[in-house]
């Protein structure tokens, strides 16, 4: 984490160790990424950024989609082989149940990619979860990696827009996916509430 950290504490130090590695600084950036997904507490945001201004917002973009699907992988696999010990180790039973609609959904390939598509969503901890549901690991790749698209490129841009101190543009970029990202928490909520009350009428009318 030191060189991540480092671009806080002094960016253009962080960018040249980036370029002094080569390959292996990508590498190691991948490898940071997938550990901020595998760890679902910590932040992926300060990552995203840091891809924008190490390299810049393209490169940095591809780069955070493939350490986002290495980590997925790792933890769909792992949530298929251990199940649902695996998945309360890393978050509390009442996050769980908060996220039992994805596992009774009839249109989850549908509900995976707009939650993972609209930007302040939970996906870490959904990812989580999917390993629980009859999704394959092919589809819940090839969903989210397109949905996280914007997200992440918004991210990467405001990252870039600040190595070259373009700071206006970094300013604008990040307040509108701030404003995006709250209008996008408030849409979830109401999905999810929406579909804790489709599936208890369903229970009631199974019960009746």
């Amino acid at each position: 984490w030191e060189p991540l950290a480092s671009t806080f504490q002094n960016p253009e130090r962080f960018r040249a160790w980036i370029n002094s590695h080569g390959i292996l600084g990508r590498l190691t950036f991948i490898g940071i990424d997938a550990l901020q997904v595998i760890f679902a507490i910590l932040p992926g945001e300060p990552v995203e950024l840091g891809a924008g201004y190490a390299f810049n917002a393209i490169e940095g973009m591809v780069l955070c989609l493939i350490g986002d699907a290495i980590g997925t992988t790792v933890i769909f696999l792992f949530t298929k082989l251990l199940g649902i010990k695996l998945v309360e180790a890393f978050i509390s039973r009442e996050k769980i149940q908060s996220l039992r609609f994805i596992k009774n959904s009839k249109n989850l390939n549908l509900l995976i990619f707009i939650i993972f598509f609209i930007p302040g969503t939970p996906k870490d901890i959904i990812t989580y979860v999917i390993g629980l549901t009859p999704m394959k690991l092919r589809t819940f790749l090839i969903l989210t990696s397109i949905a996280r698209i914007p997200s992440v490129l918004t991210s990467t841009i405001t990252g870039n827009a600040l190595g070259v101190q373009d700071y206006k543009a970094a300013i604008i970029v990040y307040a509108v996916t701030g404003v995006i990202s709250l209008a996008g928490i408030f849409i979830y909520r109401r999905i999810s509430r929406q579909s804790q009350k489709d599936e208890a009428k369903e229970n009631i009318q199974d019960e009746t």
